[in-house]
């Protein structure tokens, strides 16, 4: 799940997909969230680009849990991947979420197109 998404779904956004929200909802398969969403989440947070992600920032770990989400390490053949991607994509976080779905075989819940373009399969 793309951080967007993420924050969307714990936040009860109406800003998810009809079908996002039934791939969340239904999937019988784990629904994981990495830690680099963790790590953006944070970030963007504490330099105020995220100011209603407050309550979601300092207890994320108690949300995911919640949720009945699973948790996904960021590894090093991850960042590896991530770092070595082709591309203009300079988002670290995406890189990271991109690298991650295609090392696992893993669709990304996500409104970014540019996902796709990683061969990246695409939920929204």
């Amino acid at each position: 799940m793309d951080t967007h998404a993420l924050i969307w779904w714990l936040l009860g956004s109406e800003g998810l997909s009809e079908r996002a929200t039934r791939a969340i909802e239904t999937s019988e398969a784990p629904v994981w969230v990495s830690a680099a969403s963790a790590w953006e989440i944070a970030t963007k947070y504490r330099i105020g680009k995220l100011p209603a992600a407050g309550e979601i920032a300092t207890g994320l770990v108690d949300h995911i849990n919640t949720a009945g989400f699973e948790m996904m390490d960021i590894t090093f053949e991850d960042a590896n991947d991530a770092g070595g991607l082709p591309g203009p994509h300079r988002d670290p976080f995406d890189r990271l979420l991109i690298a991650q779905a295609g090392r696992r075989g893993l669709p990304v819940i996500t409104t970014d197109g540019v996902f796709q373009t990683y061969g990246v399969p695409v939920i929204w």
